[in-house]
């Protein structure tokens, strides 16, 4: 099973690996910092020993890169894994923005059912499953959400379940929510967030988050 050094430090960019098994254009590491896409934040970019990784996906607890056809890498070889970093940043601020969101609607609407989440580069969205408008709670959540950032409080993110590779990241005094993502250190690097509604079908409302 690869090691996921993305949870022990998320801001590491660059790391040394060893290929451990080749089939065709697929191959798995040793021990790896390249996010594969999982619970609605969206795979790193980036390149494993100068090769383009095409796709990364979860297989279990195993991750598998594909690249492109014709590369020369085979098990054993020593590789450097980097990564977008720019863009594995973003994600984790957008991410960490969109786990606010999610912690703070939770509270104000006890119930409701999320249905969906996507964080990309661009920005990152919640669906719910919902009846009314969620327009008039947006003003509160974002001023909520700005808040937290603002305080520039500590986050901590850490194994439940070691055996399961079950995670979770926690803010003291405010809560404690299992995730598997990438987290931040603290919440003042999320910046300024601002909140958009919209209705992307009948019973459905949809909070679109973007970071500055």
């Amino acid at each position: 099973m690869v090691e996921k050094v993305f949870w022990q430090d998320p801001y590491l960019s660059r790391l040394e690996a060893t290929i451990a098994s080749v089939s065709d254009n697929d191959i798995t590491l040793d021990r790896t910092i390249f996010y594969a896409f999982s619970g609605g934040q969206e795979s790193d970019r980036g390149s494993i020993g100068n090769c383009p990784v095409v796709t990364a996906s979860k297989r279990g607890h195993e991750i598998i890169y594909t690249l492109e056809p014709g590369h020369p890498l085979k098990p054993g070889d020593r590789v450097v894994v980097e990564i977008d970093w720019l863009r594995r940043y973003r994600l984790m601020r957008l991410h960490f923005a969109c786990e606010l969101v999610l912690e703070l609607v939770y509270r104000a609407l006890p119930g409701i059912e999320k249905i969906g989440a996507n964080i990309a580069e661009e920005k990152a969205r919640i669906d719910f499953l919902y009846s009314e408008s969620l327009g008039g709670l947006l003003p509160k959540l974002m001023a909520q959400v700005n808040a937290i950032a603002e305080q520039d409080l500590v986050i901590t993110s850490d194994y439940s379940d070691p055996t399961k590779e079950k995670r979770y990241w926690a803010i003291e005094g405010f809560s404690r929510v299992p995730c598997g993502g990438t987290h931040l250190k603290r919440t003042g690097e999320i910046g300024a967030v601002t909140l958009k509604r919209k209705n992307p079908g009948k019973g459905k409302e949809r909070i679109e988050i973007r970071v500055e």
